[in-house]
């Protein structure tokens, strides 16, 4: 019952509510004076770069600058609804402070309609909105001893998430509060509450008043096709709608008939896979969060399910589809395109279908036959050809995730994951078999009292290889260990756990719901005193149970069993993160038994104080409802959380078949040995007397989104990612900064000021020009003290020494006056109004003299090496502190899958769920590798273990190139001068006259490119044409030949500028491969169209041109194939020609002129790709520690891994539900 306060002042006994200490804040003092607040404007963008929202003017803490306040305002501050006016609604026993509030009607009317509502602009309102809503309800049902208690429980919970200190999940910020804040209402979803007076169910009548605060969900199915919700169609309409919500779901589907078992109506099952198909298509239609983002859901499986084995082979056999697919559609094309070429080459008419008589047809489609393409699709070719088709067009897939081969295939829209008992390890370990059993027998077996009959036997060991290799392959199935997950669960009699969310950190009992909040451990760290907080983060533990504990009593569920089953249970899912970036402040290796024992005893203080309080909260409100047939079997999992924390012998442990890892007394730091011990001491002793309020207080969720609005280094419990961390600006772009725990760790291990600076230098450079590049070049150059000072700001935003040198850096008027830049060379920037050169990549400090090799050494050192190997002064012993998750810039080092698995066992034993954790693995790792981790994540008694190999993923770029083109060059090269000696020796006249001929002869059947020299000269055209000016700059090998060409022109249009840029692109492609300029020549020379007409400039020899395009070729003609024909042309003279557009086609360049086709060469190319813009963003995504995937809501490249997912370091999206 309530306790009705008639004062502030008054007196009440603790026994009938929470004592709330004040450890942040003071009383009748605004929690929000604590801290500097700025004001930023924020932008939320498309991902395709398109403007779709501002806020202008959002306050918000100084901590909050950068990221965090920019995921802040565009996730979780509303957008809509917030009234400009409000008053508050009187309701009986609750103080003024805090009653609901609604919109103030009257007072808006004297205010424009389009005025009357608006959104959040100021984090207090965000703030005071989540945490007076828990106050609220904790009051209206008596959780406060006195409404001081309520006022300081306000109070603290404000200054905790201003802070930065702790966050609740995402659905938190979204929906809490809106209704006591603002009023706010809208129609019911079909949601269901328990009424806390009468623990009845209701429905909810609005959406929001019961807000729905919960990410994570565990959900049953049943063997039923249709029928109920609890059916396996039911299951796809319940999992939608949570998924349009933005939560995540998973369901183990072990009661679902296997392939080929008898069904009651006749006939036999399809199988569990066609069903998980259907799931998945329904998953990928719907997205998560109304968003492009893929739908966040776990699959699950026991081990001893019928289809196991073609289960765990689903995921590797549907990429192994995408590859067909992308492979297959490249080669359609391919051959569609030569066999339309074939056809429409040959002269005649009549002939040209025929086989017999177009012997080009015979070989294009001979090809395609070796090629496996379908003859009946070689034919359909063939036909539409005969009916004038001229062309086909088909889509050739990629392996985008996001792209349409993705898309096709089943599979990608859930983590999978297999249920490993106990007995199917001891079974691998003795090389035994292992029996798999249709469900229908078990149960029959199971009523009939008798043992089930498998219905097939599989080698364990070959089955755990599968697991691996599967793993190993794609990164799927993770590993749930079945019976540790069950020997630690507080509430045996009410059933198995059977599933987990998506991330695998709640697992409990199906139908129920887990809401989340994380602490940042690293603000509870005293980098002065170099010790850990340990009052203060029990006090936030206590009071942030509270709060997720008030949670659940206020929430709505999607579907009545949820809510009956977290009402009856009352799951919490406290963690925290930041640990990877604590241990690396206090100079500890992440793989290292002091950092275990560390993790382990933080873990144990948060999850003892965490189980002392739900005790507490018990001793006034009661234990969960289903407490007292579950308090023995929940005691005994209490008491072994105790045992762990004291490290006891394996004897003293209960029901236990793997050992947990204990606390290590010799590694841990007393302080924190003793508080982890004290806080379990009374967790077990409260509970004992007044049992629990909740059945689970625990887990380690990923944190992506709230670890960026926290401002934390690292997620969950996983370690740094790189020692150079990319800071966003709020203007726009990245700086490149130290991660922060390097120099607390370099001082933490006595490294002098001097000593650490040179160490961060080496890191992340000097960020000076000088002495790297020679001031008197610079100044040489025409640099002056003021364009230094700027270049030299710029460094920290760039990625490369050169970038701080573009033109855009320069200037327009330094660029003219110093490098032989025009006018012509910049334009109007329609965007931002900007000047911008047209050709961005210009190299300046080539052009100004450095070579390559100076250039690159100056960026090493201005910019830095993105490591610690190798720096100076830097012991060997301290380098293991400084390892990240993968290698970081041009280092090698990485935290081995052993540590990672460590560092989880050592968090384990305290955690009421389990972690949500990636092992990353590099590329080159084994699947021997990948088993191990497994063996090892049981051995250890972790409850789950997923794994993560660098490019296990199609979609995932490689970090570098297969194979290096520059060998694949050479070796087209070498055959290309073997050919030409080969045919110089078989032409029967002198060599000095074959030469040439067999050169000819290569050059039109062989595309060898050869490369250009890093250095190269060259000659620079500019002229006008038409009016238009134009500039043609040319690119020779050493032997004066030409090799490429570049076109500028300053007529309108960005596609103009665009469009003639590519095709001196792909003209420069044909040189490199042999092609020659009098093929071009040949082929452009007397095009027509505009601009075209008199010439002024250039070489002086061209007077006149039909188009730009007509020019180039004379010139080039004129100065590199002797074609003195082509100068001082008459304008008379340019009268009767005019032949169509060149087009290329797989033979060549080829021009018609009537019924006349001309093909002036025949390649067959071999051009390597060219690396287009996404692909380069991926690769250089990749060179800076991230994954090399895209953000599917910002279209950003710092995705790191987050969990068992994928975290936007740019704007807070994560492709999981946390």
């Amino acid at each position: 019952m309530q306790t009705k306060i008639s004062s502030s002042e008054e007196k009440v006994n603790s026994e009938n509510g929470l004592v709330v200490e004040r450890r942040f804040t003071s009383a009748n003092q605004d929690p929000f004076d604590s801290f500097e607040w700025i004001t930023m404007d924020v932008e939320i963008r498309n991902p395709d770069g398109s403007m779709a929202d501002s806020i202008k003017g959002v306050a918000l803490p100084s901590g909050f600058s950068g990221v965090p306040g920019k995921v802040c305002a565009q996730k979780y501050l509303r957008k809509a609804g917030v009234p400009k006016y409000l008053r508050k609604i009187p309701e009986e026993g609750v103080p003024v402070w805090l009653q609901r509030s609604e919109p103030d009607h009257e007072r808006m009317q004297n205010v424009d309609a389009d005025k009357r509502m608006g959104g959040e602009t100021d984090g207090r309102q965000l703030f005071r909105r989540l945490a007076g809503t828990w106050t609220y309800w904790g009051w209206k049902y008596g959780y406060f001893a006195s409404e001081a208690d309520a006022r300081a429980y306000f109070d603290e919970m404000c200054y905790l998430i201003a802070s930065q200190r702790s966050a609740p999940n995402s659905p938190q910020w979204f929906n809490t509060g809106l209704h006591w804040a603002y009023g706010i209402e809208g129609p019911a979803q079909g949601h269901s509450f328990v009424d806390p007076e009468t623990g009845q169910l209701g429905k909810s009548t609005n959406a929001y008043e019961h807000p729905q605060p919960h990410a994570c969900f565990i959900q049953s199915v049943s063997d039923s096709l249709v029928g109920g919700t609890d059916s396996i169609m039911g299951l796809w309409n319940r999992e939608a709608l949570l998924f349009k919500y933005g939560s995540g779901t998973g369901s183990n589907f072990s009661n679902i008939r296997g392939r080929g078992e008898p069904l009651s109506g006749g006939g036999t099952s399809s199988g569990l896979l066609s069903f998980l198909k259907i799931g998945d298509r329904a998953a990928g239609a719907i997205k998560s969060g109304g968003t492009t983002r893929r739908a966040a859901k776990m699959v699950t499986l026991d081990m001893d399910h019928p289809d196991i084995e073609e289960y765990i082979d689903w995921k590797p056999s549907e990429e192994e589809k995408v590859s067909a697919l992308v492979i297959g559609s490249t080669i359609l094309q391919k051959h569609a395109d030569s066999i339309m070429e074939s056809i429409w080459s040959f002269g005649d008419d009549e002939r040209r279908f025929s086989q017999k008589t177009n012997i080009g047809l015979k070989r294009a489609m001979v090809k395609a036959i070796q090629d496996s393409v379908p003859q009946a699709h070689i034919k359909r070719i063939v036909d539409l050809a005969e009916q004038g088709w001229k062309g086909l067009e088909f889509e050739v897939l990629d392996t985008d995730w996001q792209g349409e081969a993705y898309m096709t295939v089943s599979g990608q829209n859930s983590n999978n994951s297999v249920r490993v008992p106990n007995s199917f390890m001891d079974a691998v370990q003795s090389e035994d078999e292992w029996n798999l059993y249709f469900r229908t027998e078990r149960e029959a077996a199971a009523n009939e009292g008798r043992e089930a009959v498998p219905c097939k036997s599989v080698d364990a060991r070959a089955l755990w290889d599968k697991v691996a290799y599967t793993a190993w392959a794609c990164a799927d199935p993770g590993v749930q260990f079945d019976t540790t997950i069950n020997e630690w669960h507080t509430c045996p009699q009410a059933g198995r756990i059977n599933g987990s969310n998506p991330c695998s950190e709640y697992m409990f009992l199906d139908d129920t719901a887990c809401n989340l909040a994380s602490i940042n451990l690293l603000h509870y760290y005293d980098l002065d005193t170099h010790t850990f907080q340990i009052e203060d983060f029990r006090h936030s533990v206590r009071v942030w149970t509270t709060t997720l504990e008030i949670s659940v009593l206020m929430a709505q569920f999607p579907s009545e069993s949820i809510a009956k089953g977290s009402y009856d249970y009352r799951t919490l899912g406290l963690g925290y993160c930041n640990i990877g970036s604590l241990l690396t402040h206090m100079g500890i290796p992440y793989d290292d038994e002091r950092a275990f024992s560390i993790c382990g005893a933080i873990t144990s203080i948060m999850c003892g104080e965490s189980y002392a309080t739900s005790a507490e909260m018990a001793s006034y409100l009661g234990p969960f409802p289903d407490y007292e047939r579950n308090s023995e079997d929940m005691l005994r999992v209490m008491r072994n959380h105790r045992r762990a924390a004291y490290d006891a012998p394996a004897e003293e442990y209960e029901g236990i078949t793997v050992l947990p890892m204990g606390i290590d007394s010799k590694k841990c730091p007393e302080d924190l040995l003793d508080a982890a011990r004290t806080c379990w001491d009374r967790a077990v002793i409260e509970g004992e007397e007044h049992g629990y309020r909740n059945a689970q207080t625990t887990v380690i969720a990923p944190t992506g989104t709230i670890g960026l609005v926290m401002g934390a280094d690292t997620t969950g419990i996983e370690p740094q990612f790189s020692m150079v961390q990319y800071k966003q600006l709020a203007g726009g772009g990245s700086l490149r900064i130290i991660n922060q725990g390097l120099p607390s760790a370099l001082s933490k291990l006595g490294y002098s000021k001097n000593e650490a600076k040179e160490i961060e230098e080496y890191v992340v450079g000097s960020g000076r020009l000088s002495p790297s590049i020679p001031r008197d070049l610079l100044t040489k150059a025409g640099l002056s003290p003021e364009l230094l000072d700027k270049i030299e700001s710029e460094l920290p935003k760039v990625f490369h020494v050169r970038n701080a040198f573009s033109p855009d850096i320069l200037g327009k008027e330094f660029c003219i006056e110093n490098l032989g830049m025009t006018e012509d060379d910049f334009y109007l920037d329609d965007d931002d109004g900007g000047i911008k050169c047209s050709n961005p990549w210009f190299d300046t400090l080539a052009e100004i003299g450095m070579s390559q090799d100076e250039i690159e050494l100056a960026n090493t050192e201005i910019i830095g090496r993105g490591t610690i190997e190798g720096a100076p002064g830097l012991k060997d012993e301290h380098l293991p502190i400084f390892d990240c998750a993968q290698p970081s810039g041009s280092g090698v080092r990485s935290i081995a899958p052993a540590g990672h698995v460590k560092m989880m066992a050592a968090a384990q034993p305290f955690i009421s769920g389990a972690i949500s954790k990636t092992i990353n693995m590099p590329s080159d790792c084994s699947i021997e590798d990948v088993r191990e981790a497994y063996n090892l994540s049981h051995a250890t008694m972790n409850k789950a273990c997923a794994v993560y190999r660098d490019g296990s993923k199609l979609s995932q770029p490689l970090m570098s190139q297969l194979v290096d083109s520059m060998e694949l060059e050479e070796e087209e090269v070498e055959v290309a001068e073997k050919m030409v000696e080969e045919a110089v020796s078989a032409i029967p006249i002198p060599e000095e006259e074959a030469r040439p001929v067999a050169q000819a002869l290569v050059q039109n059947y062989i595309a060898a490119r050869r490369p250009l020299p890093d250095m190269k000269t060259g000659t620079n055209f500019k002229a006008r044409v038409g009016g238009h000016s134009v500039r043609l700059i040319t690119g020779e090998y050493e032997d004066g030949k030409l090799g490429e060409i570049f076109l500028l022109t300053s007529k309108e249009g960005a596609a103009w500028r665009a469009l003639l840029s590519q095709f001196a692109i792909a003209v420069s492609i044909g040189l490199q491969h042999g092609v020659p300029i009098d093929a071009f020549v040949k082929s452009f020379t007397f095009s027509k169209f505009e601009p075209s007409g008199m010439i002024e400039g250039g070489s002086g020899r061209v007077k006149m041109s039909s188009s730009i395009i007509d020019w180039v070729f004379r010139e080039l003609g004129i100065k590199y194939d002797g074609r003195d024909d082509l100068a001082h042309v008459e304008a008379v003279d340019l009268d009767p020609f005019s032949i169509s557009r060149p087009e290329m086609t797989s033979q060549g360049l080829s021009r018609s002129e009537g019924e006349k086709r001309e093909v002036q060469m025949t390649l067959e190319t071999a051009v390597a790709p060219i690396m287009d813009s996404e692909s380069a963003t991926r690769k250089a995504a990749k060179e800076r520690g991230f994954t090399g995937d895209i953000c599917d809501d910002c279209g950003g490249s710092q995705m790191v891994r987050n969990g068992t997912c994928l975290k936007c370091n740019e704007c807070g999206s994560t492709t999981g539900c946390s």
